[in-house]
């Protein structure tokens, strides 16, 4: 008498199964792949270098107690400069040894690489190959999903066309590690999508 019990109990447990609709698979767009690929295989070995990493870590030095009332000011101030077309900070961004550093690489990608730039631990742009438009990204996608949640996944934005260029064209970002496997940062790349 137990043993039907244990049977009946087995069926309707299996007929549930099939009868049920399954949770939909939602499927990665077609895109994530090939950057996730470009991204390992060409973005991370230009980040795991000495340049870039010891320039993090003399950022993360300055900046170790820098409050979010702080942050917020600079980014304001950055942005206000890039309106008014005052580019004072940007300018001393863009002069930094990592910046050309990154536009050089960016120069080589043949029109993969769109925007290319590093933060510290707090989001704060350390080198840029270009304007970016803003100083912190601490508040935004590419860090939360990353470096604030301690994650080493690389994050992959959704695509989307740009109006002047009319490329298609996505963010990826990535925890940068130093030389003991640390979180120091991110690195923030715009990648052509259309142009790997």
């Amino acid at each position: 008498m137990a043993r039907r019990g244990h049977i009946r109990a087995a069926v309707i447990v299996g007929l549930a199964a099939f009868l049920l609709p399954l949770a939909p698979v939602r499927a990665e767009p077609a895109y994530v792949p090939l950057v996730r690929d470009y991204v390992e295989k060409r973005i991370r070995p230009m980040v795991e270098t000495p340049l870039v990493l010891k320039a993090i870590a003399e950022q993360n030095a300055k900046f170790g107690d820098v409050s979010e009332m702080d942050m917020r000011v600079l980014d304001e101030t950055y942005r206000s400069e890039v309106d008014q077309h005052h580019l004072q900070m940007v300018k001393l961004l863009l002069d930094k040894s990592i910046s050309h550093y990154l536009k050089a690489e960016q120069d080589a990608s043949q029109g993969v690489i769109i925007e290319f730039f590093v933060t510290d631990s707090h989001g704060l742009n350390v080198g840029q190959s270009t304007i970016t438009a803003d100083f912190w990204q601490g508040d935004e996608e590419k860090y939360l999903q990353t470096f604030a949640n301690g994650s080493r996944e690389i994050f992959i934005d959704r695509a989307e066309r740009n109006e002047s260029t009319q490329n298609l064209e996505t963010q990826a970002s990535f925890v940068v590690m130093d030389e003991e496997n640390r979180p120091i940062g991110v690195a923030i790349v715009t990648i052509a999508i259309d142009a790997l």
